[in-house]
Parts: C-alpha cells; structure tokens; sequence
C-alpha cells in the first residue's frame, strides 16, 4: 500500500515538469513573433508564420506520434520528444546567424513536432492518472507548471531579444541599408545564447525522465463500463462527442494562442511602446494559472469540469467585445484578460473527450493533439485581417470560436452517448 502511494506520488512531479516546459518553449512565440517581425522585416501576417510553423506540426506528427507511442510507451516517448525539441531548438543557431526566416520557421516546427509527441503522450497520461471526474483538476495543476513558465518565457527573452527595441526601430529609420543590414543581423544573433541553454534543459530532461522509474499506464485496458460503452465499435470515428471535442479544441487552441501571441503587438498597435508591451503575455498567462487555481479548489467539488467550461467560454465572448469596444490600456487589459476566460477550457475538454473510449484512447489522444493546429490557422487567419482591416477589429474572429466552446460544454460533449448515460451526467 506504502510503495503505490509513493509511486502514485513521483508521476505528478515528473508529467508537471514536462508542463513546464511546454510552457516555457511554447510562450516564447509572443516575443518571437514582433522580434522577428523586426530582424526580417515582416508584416503582420508573415510575422505569424511563427505561430503556424510551430502548431502546424500537431496536425502533421500527432498520428505519427501515437504509432511511436505504440512502440516506444510513453517514457520513452517522453524522453524522444524533449530530444526532437532540442534539435529544433538547435536549428535556431544557424538561423540567427544567417538571419534567415524559413529557418526559424523549420526550427519551430521540429520543435513543435517534439512537443506533439510530448502531449500525445502526457495530456491523456494525466488524464488516466486517477478518477475521470477529477481529471480537470489535475490538468489544472498540469496547467500552473505550464502557464507559470510562460509567465516567465517572454519577460526572460524579451529582456535579451527586446532591449531597447523601441530605440532600435527609430534608429533603424535613419541607417543606411549596409549599417542596416549590419544591426539586424546583431538583433538576430540575440537569441543565440538563451536556445543555447533551452538545448542543455531539454537533453537534460530527456535523460532524467529515460532514467525514471516512470510507471506506464496502459490504455487498452477497460473496465467493465468502458467495455460496454465501447462494444461493437471499429473506429475511433465513431465517437461523435469525440470529433466534436477535436474542433473545440482547435477553435480553443486558436483563441489561446490568439491571446497570448498577439498581445505584445496589439500594445504595440495601440502606441503602448514594446518595452512595455513584452511584459502583457505574462499578465495573459498570470490570468490563466488565476483560472487553473480556481479550478482545482472548486473542481469537481462546487462545479462540474463541462460548468466551468461553458462559463469561462461565455465571459470570453464578453471579454473580447469590450476589447474590441475600447483603446488603449483598457483595450489590452481586455485582451491580457481571455488568459482567465481561457484557463478551464483545455483541462475540460480531455477528460469530456476521452470520456468511454477505452482501448481507444491513445489514437483519441492524436486527434486531439491535430486540434491543436488551431494555434497555427486561426493566428494566421488573424495576421491577414489585421493586415487588411486592423489588428484591433480583426479579433471578432474570436467570437464564434467562443461559441462554439460554449456549445461543446452544454451539449456536444453528449452527442453520441447513450441516454441513460446523459441522464446520469445531468
């Protein structure tokens, strides 16, 4: 009894761990988006190619990723996807050097494909890792390690890639094109050293977790329920609350990213100058760990997890048509503030997705990690309304995405369940 707490314990530190880092390498695309918008002198919707090459990787490796899974389990899985991020992290260093954009972008990608491996394998371990109906609770507590390294991402390198950036773009006005060139390619060089360091944490990791006594968890085992729910069935497509949890995430993943990413260059937008304005992701994902604490006092204890759901995807409906309403500080508060809408959407929409799919878990798993793409298109559907519109009004396309959520939370998250088991649940 003694030795499976202790083991039961261990899991938690080493799965919240890898949060953080997914936080960490994940959030620093908001400082990277109007820093390289700077070095490669983009526009608004190249300048958001960061976000697509990073989250496009989800919808091309989460398949491949659940086939690796199947063959390596998922510590190993974990341990290979940290050193897949170290490579693309690793890519980055000719980048800057060169001062060339495909680069970076393939860079992001190969870190992306590590990172989808990573969450096909510990977003649905987490989930299994005790009783479904305080699965949001312990994403949540996933989610603090995540958001608080996000937190800390993009005041860590804006501090080195952002210096005195303000300074710079004026003084770039008045450089002839060969000193031009010159300082753009010192700009670029500043994110050599702290993706240098990003490549020793990750190998690091990835040799720790190899060397843990990691239990793993098999999904293809089901209890007598689950056996039931899932009789008869030869396909993961026929779950439809299944499906219908993949493009909520793919709309959630699009506003998440959204908020985050965007923030730093709406400020700027709005005449807030960047050395300001790089410190608004952090208050954006400080809103988020706010929503995750909220969580995990209340959840399932004074609200269920499709509740909290369907409530923080209504107040980001409000949220972002007072953002739109506004200028200035108020504007961007507003916007820093769907960090808090946002909080409880993704640790409902696993276990609600999961929920009876027993031995199909892991392939449900990779479906849902494809919804994750939603960080790279709706960003990049953004980038071209701000460009031909404005960065400010472009942000309506977040509201059916809002709407949507709300509607998985109330009644999609249902389709297809027996109605004996939808009685139950209400």
């Amino acid at each position: 009894m003694t030795t499976t707490a202790k083991k039961g314990i261990q899991p938690i530190y080493i799965i919240g761990a890898l949060f953080f880092i997914f936080g960490f390498v994940t959030w620093l695309n908001s400082v990277l988006i109007p820093y390289l918008r700077i070095a490669c002198e983009l526009n608004n919707f190249e300048s958001y190619l960061v976000a697509f090459a990073f989250y496009i990787s989800y919808l091309v490796m989460a398949i491949p990723s659940a086939s690796v899974l199947k063959v390596t389990g998922f510590k190993k899985g974990m341990a290979l996807g940290l050193i897949v991020m170290g490579l693309g992290a690793l890519i980055f260093i000719p980048a800057a050097l060169s001062r060339t954009y495909v680069l970076f972008l393939l860079g992001l990608f190969v870190q992306g494909t590590g990172l989808a491996l990573l969450q096909t394998a510990s977003n649905p371990y987490i989930t299994i890792l005790g009783a479904p109906e305080s699965a949001a609770k312990r994403i949540s507590i996933m989610g603090i390690c995540n958001k608080v390294a996000g937190a800390i991402a993009p005041i860590a390198l804006g501090a080195i890639a952002l210096k005195d950036v303000d300074g710079f773009k004026h003084r770039l006005l008045t450089m002839s094109a060969a000193e031009k060139v010159s300082q753009l390619n010192d700009l670029a060089s500043r994110v050599i050293l702290p993706y240098v360091g990003i490549i020793a944490v990750l190998v690091v990791l990835a040799v720790l977790i190899y060397f843990s006594d990691l239990p793993e968890i098999d999904a293809d085992v089901e209890d007598e329920s689950v056996s039931a729910a899932t009789a008869g069935k030869t396909s993961v497509f026929q779950f439809p609350h299944l499906l219908m949890g993949v493009l909520t995430l793919f709309l959630y993943v699009g506003v998440e990213v959204m908020a985050g990413d965007t923030v730093i260059s709406y400020g700027s937008y709005q005449g807030i100058p960047l050395a300001t304005a790089k410190f608004f992701t952090s208050f954006t994902l400080l809103g988020m760990i706010i929503g995750y604490l909220i969580g995990i006092i209340c959840i399932p204890k004074y609200i269920s997890q499709e509740k909290a759901m369907k409530w923080f995807a209504a107040l980001g409906v409000v949220l972002v048509i007072i953002a739109i309403s506004t200028t200035g500080y108020v504007s961007v508060l507003f916007i820093a503030l769907l960090g808090l809408a946002n909080s409880l959407v993704w640790p409902a929409i696993w276990p609600l997705a999961l929920s009876g799919l027993g031995r199909f878990t892991k392939i449900a798993s990779s479906l849902l990690i494809m919804g994750i793409a939603g960080g790279a298109v709706i960003p990049l559907c953004y980038g071209a309304l701000a460009d031909v519109v404005n960065p400010q009004q472009a942000y309506w396309i977040m509201v059916p995405c809002y709407l949507f959520i709300f509607y998985y939370a109330t009644l999609g998250y249902k389709a297809g369940k027996k109605t004996d088991t939808i009685l139950n649940q209400i």
